[in-house]
């Protein structure tokens, strides 16, 4: 080499990530995962840090990008004898795919992708549809990921977790921990204008148990409305979507408001929520609805705000939740979720039953000594709502991937119609053992009637109980309804078919 040269930097090999994500989804040892992800981080390029952990977090960098099953079938190609493919090869073609629209676009695509797929090998092309699917479902989730990264780092996880709650972005995060080690993770602050991941709840069955885990609570009433977060610098105003997508434009209502409040730079926590005729709240979906379009704003969408990470020149994440609720109070006024703060059960109960009368869901549970945690579903935060159970039948089950592969995992859930048999009015994967996931793919190969691509039709002989937290509107399945938030609760190997819910049921919970 010649003297000075900057050494070349080469591409890691896409075979690679795919042999760690096998390695990942292979085992159900939380530390044999760590480790393999952790070698793999250790000897990145560093312009491809946040590559490779988007894609071993089971996504794209670039996000969805609106390749469908329907396209990728379309490609038969040879796989390749050899590994070839590059990471940084695989990234500019998603790039390019994402930047393809308008006339003639498909074809574009098509042949962007066939030209990509022709040179991956078998376990290389399966990866690769998959992460376009947005179905990598390898076992590498974001928090061992922060893990891995933390191992190969050297660094403590505590260290990467805190950064990435104050960047919002785990690839970004993963960079400056492996480039800047420690240091560089703590230079990672609060700022405002720059979301944060917002901190998750865990459910408990009841008041008393969400008491027994937190201690003296703050009990708040739970708006089943979309959650966001407020940022004010003086007269500007930004806000974000729980998954950090800037959604400022469509809440113009909410700008106005913040603006209205006695302050001048803040991080607001919160949720929006539209009203229907006498002040009962609207459905989810139709709040979501009004939410949900780029196209146009929704000013009748109106903020609730629970919690307070920044105040005029002070970060409050790491105060305890007492002390930011009493700033809290002290700026929003009207804008406030109503709660109390208490340890006994009766008086919890008491704001669970004027939340439900008022159409809420239900109340959060919070302990009030705690910090912020950002991006953690800790035992700090505790939801408490009633909890909703059909019992459906099994019409359907589609394979698994990643750690499921090889079995049959979700399940499509039909409702009795006395005049049509069974209605789909949903799906479900969630809830379900090692050993359930074994005992089922048996039964329902026994049940199967036919197949379609990767779902197994079934006769509707096995009778399931659901929870959920309630049901929607939907044109998606035929009953015109859909669960939310659907998980196995059992097999009811005593429950005939003839017994199952009805869809007339499952609708009357609309209302």
């Amino acid at each position: 080499p010649v003297a000075g040269a900057v050494p070349e930097v080469t591409s890691l090999l896409l075979a690679d990530v795919v042999e760690t994500s096998a390695a990942v989804a292979a085992t159900s040892s939380r530390k044999a995962k760590t480790e393999s992800l952790a070698e793999l981080f250790a000897r990145i390029p560093p312009a491809e840090v946040a590559t490779v952990v988007a894609y071993l977090a089971g996504e794209a960098r670039q996000g969805r990008i609106g390749v469908g099953w329907a396209t990728l079938a379309d490609i038969d190609v040879e796989p390749a004898g050899a590994p070839s493919l590059t990471v940084a090869q695989l990234d500019e073609t998603i790039d390019r795919l994402a930047a393809t629209s308008g006339a003639g676009s498909t074809a574009a695509r098509e042949r962007t992708l066939a030209d990509l797929l022709g040179r991956a090998t078998e376990a290389e092309l399966d990866f690769v549809r998959r992460l376009l699917l947005g179905e990598l479902r390898q076992g590498a989730n974001e928090g061992l990921v922060v893990e891995g990264v933390a191992k190969a780092a050297g660094v403590p996880a505590a260290a990467v977790r805190r950064a990435l709650m104050l960047s919002g972005d785990l690839g970004l995060t993963a960079e400056i921990a492996i480039a800047g080690g420690r240091e560089g993770l703590a230079d990672v602050g609060l700022q405002v204008l720059r979301p944060v991941r917002p901190m998750l709840a865990a459910t408990s069955a009841d008041l008393a148990a969400a008491l027994a885990e937190v201690g003296e609570a703050s009990v708040e009433w739970k708006l089943d409305g979309a959650r966001v977060q407020v940022h004010r610098d003086r007269d500007e105003v930004r806000i974000w979507t729980r998954n950090l997508n800037d959604v400022t434009a469509r809440l113009p209502t909410v700008v106005t408001a913040v603006q209205s409040l006695a302050l001048e730079r803040t991080n607001l926590d919160g949720e929006v929520i539209g009203f229907a005729a006498g002040d009962r709240p609207q459905a989810f979906q139709d709040t979501m609805s009004r939410f949900g379009r780029e196209s146009e704003s929704a000013p009748d969408l109106v903020p609730f705000f629970f919690d307070v990470l920044h105040l005029d020149g002070e970060d409050l994440i790491d105060e305890p939740l007492a002390a930011r609720l009493a700033r809290l109070d002290r700026v929003a006024g009207e804008l406030r979720v109503p709660g109390r703060v208490t340890a006994d059960v009766t008086e919890a109960g008491e704001v669970l039953d004027a939340a439900l009368s008022r159409g809420h869901e239900g109340v959060m549970v919070k302990a009030v000594g705690s910090p912020y945690e950002a991006g953690r579903r800790g035992k700090a935060w505790r939801k408490v709502k009633p909890v909703h159970t059909l019992d459906l039948v099994v019409i359907a089950v589609e394979w698994g991937h990643g750690r499921r592969r090889g079995w049959l995992s979700n399940l499509h859930l039909g409702a009795r119609d006395p005049d049509a048999g069974f209605v789909m009015v949903g799906k479900t994967f969630k809830g379900m053992t090692d050993e359930m996931l074994a005992w089922q793919t048996q039964r329902f190969l026994e049940l199967e009637t036919h197949r379609r691509g990767h779902v197994v039709y079934v006769r509707p002989e096995q009778v399931v109980e659901i929870a959920l937290d309630g049901v929607q509107a939907s044109t998606r399945y035929p009953g015109g309804v859909a669960l939310r938030f659907a998980r196995v609760r059992g097999y009811r190997h005593d429950r005939d078919p003839a017994a199952a819910d009805t869809i007339d049921t499952v609708r009357a919970m609309l209302g």
